[in-house]
């Protein structure tokens, strides 16, 4: 059995991020947008800080927490890039509510060594699948986003966001695209390479809870994209696929890992 043993520079990390996100949550309602966009980057480095520690300080680990880590760091990401083009959106509270409870995971639970026969191109590999979960995840919090707009619109109040639905549907859909063109390489990676990613020890390709679950997200995700496309879906269609294929995707390594590093207290 492996136990995964929190390093202090990586706990110290962690609670500094989850501190910082946490002030930027508290003060975002009160202070200049200028002032909590500052705060957010301090959290959102210490955050890079955190996670860059965490796979690359001693031994490489990954996990669950450090999943949703990073998923929550890549969608802060695309949030900062966006508000320089969007400065109507306001999710900033939110958001930085999910990077502090992510960063704190993520201290208490560092994951699982990597396989020591695994390739130098896993890292890779696992950079791939964790970045379609960042974007999937950016396109459920700009579903949220449409979900709330419409609400405010019924209500006959100012849309929150401030940034029209078309445009918030526009932006969805494109992180769905380059999520599943990611997820898809991630699937023929594992199908074609993963003798060589994982081992001389692993199969090429292996029908577990991980895998099931990823296909089951892929095929999900390509009947939006096809519904979208040819049959022009949209609105809470959309959405609750959308929402059924990002559960699936979390369930594939995130649910997993936890069973495993969790539940069953053990390790890969």
């Amino acid at each position: 059995m492996i136990l995964a043993i929190p390093s202090p520079l990586g706990v110290a990390l962690g609670i500094a991020t989850a501190a910082a996100y946490g002030i930027a949550a508290a003060v975002s309602s009160g202070l200049a947008r200028s002032s909590t966009r500052s705060i957010l980057v301090v959290a959102w480095l210490l955050h890079a800080c955190a996670l860059g520690w965490g796979l690359a300080g001693g031994t490489p680990r990954f996990g669950f927490a450090p999943a949703i880590s990073v998923t929550a760091w890549l969608v802060l990401t695309v949030y900062g890039i966006e508000s320089r083009m969007y400065p109507q959106l306001t999710v900033r509270r939110v958001l930085a509510a999910l990077g502090a409870v992510a960063a704190l995971l993520a201290a208490e639970f560092p994951g699982t060594p990597l396989h020591v026969s695994a390739s130098p191109w896993l890292p890779l590999h696992l950079a791939l699948g964790i970045a379609s979960y960042g974007l999937f995840g950016a396109a459920v919090v700009h579903a949220w986003l449409i979900t709330r707009t419409e609400k405010q619109i019924r209500l006959a109040t100012e849309p929150p966001s401030g940034v029209p639905l078309l445009t918030l549907e526009r932006l969805a859909f494109r992180f769905v695209t380059a999520g599943f063109v990611l997820l898809s390489a991630t699937l023929l990676a594992g199908l074609l390479f993963g003798e060589t990613l994982y081992g001389a020890s692993a199969r090429n390709w292996k029908w577990d809870h991980k895998t099931v679950f990823s296909v089951l997200a892929w095929i999900t995700f390509a009947i939006l994209l096809i519904g979208r496309t040819r049959f022009g879906w949209r609105g809470r269609t959309a959405r609750r696929v959308l929402y059924a294929g990002s559960a699936l995707l979390l369930l594939a390594y995130v649910g997993s890992r936890f069973v495993l590093e969790v539940v069953l207290a053990r390790g890969s």
